[in-house]
């Protein structure tokens, strides 16, 4: 069974940075890429980005490009998300996923595999 797991949320001011990791229990080649979606209170999940493994194509939402910045490092399995110029409207449950197809990074049902979440909290 593949697990992913998350870590690095928290509370934070605005304008404020956090890092969130995520690692998975396979090795890297076994997938396709990896991404970050999010989801606030009363809102649908949302993709947030992506990048692929081998390439290290990476993939933005527009209202985090500029501010996120998603990267990986294949030796440990886990990849980054660096996120800074926080807003509150960034507060959200974050979860990072597997997917294996390829194709389109955007869509959260082709993604196989999901962490339990990590919230991120940005106070005005």
């Amino acid at each position: 069974q593949v697990q992913v797991v998350e870590s690095g949320g928290g509370l934070v001011q605005a304008g404020g940075s956090l890092r969130l990791s995520c690692i998975s229990s396979t090795r890297t080649f076994s997938g396709y890429a990896m991404g970050w979606f999010r989801q606030a209170p009363g809102k649908e999940r949302e993709f947030v980005a992506a990048i692929t493994w081998t390439a290290g194509s990476t993939y933005y939402q527009d209202s985090v490009k500029g501010r996120f910045t998603i990267s990986k490092d294949n030796a440990k399995n886990t990849v980054y998300l660096q996120m800074n110029s926080l807003k509150p409207e960034d507060t959200a449950v974050y979860y990072c996923a597997q997917k294996y197809s390829s194709g389109p990074v955007y869509y959260a049902d082709t993604y196989a595999f999901w962490g339990q979440g990590t919230q991120v909290t940005v106070s005005s």
